[in-house]
């Protein structure tokens, strides 16, 4: 009974959180596309968007990373729900490949920060 409880409140955790990681990627690109239509259309005053350009796929990027964070965690839950061996090793290369992709998106950001100060 307590178990059954535990799982239900978990999957809706699981659910819950992997669904934030989603509208966060989803709003991050929802921005980037409109600051990015915004630059290409003053491209036509002949302005150079290089550096704004940049600006908004580094702010792009911060949402991935955050989401990311998001992601991760919703997958360690699932893991808790069903703890087979083939689900751990699973999340195991989820874990590392985002960290990964996180960690190279983060030290590009802090580039970017370190550039325009």
């Amino acid at each position: 009974m307590l178990e059954t409880k535990l799982r239900e409140i978990f999957e809706i955790l699981y659910i819950g959180i992997g669904t934030i990681g989603v509208a966060i990627i989803v709003w991050g690109v929802m921005l980037t596309v409109f600051r990015l239509l915004k630059l290409e259309f003053s491209r036509f005053n002949h302005k150079s968007i290089y550096r704004e350009r940049e600006s908004v796929r580094h702010l792009f990027a911060s949402y991935l990373l955050l989401a990311l964070e998001f992601l991760i965690a919703a997958d360690i839950i699932a893991t808790v729900i069903h703890p087979t061996f083939e689900e751990i090793a699973i999340l195991a290369s989820i874990v590392a490949i985002r960290t990964v992709i996180s960690y190279f998106l983060e030290k590009e950001v802090d580039k970017f920060n370190t550039l325009s100060k």
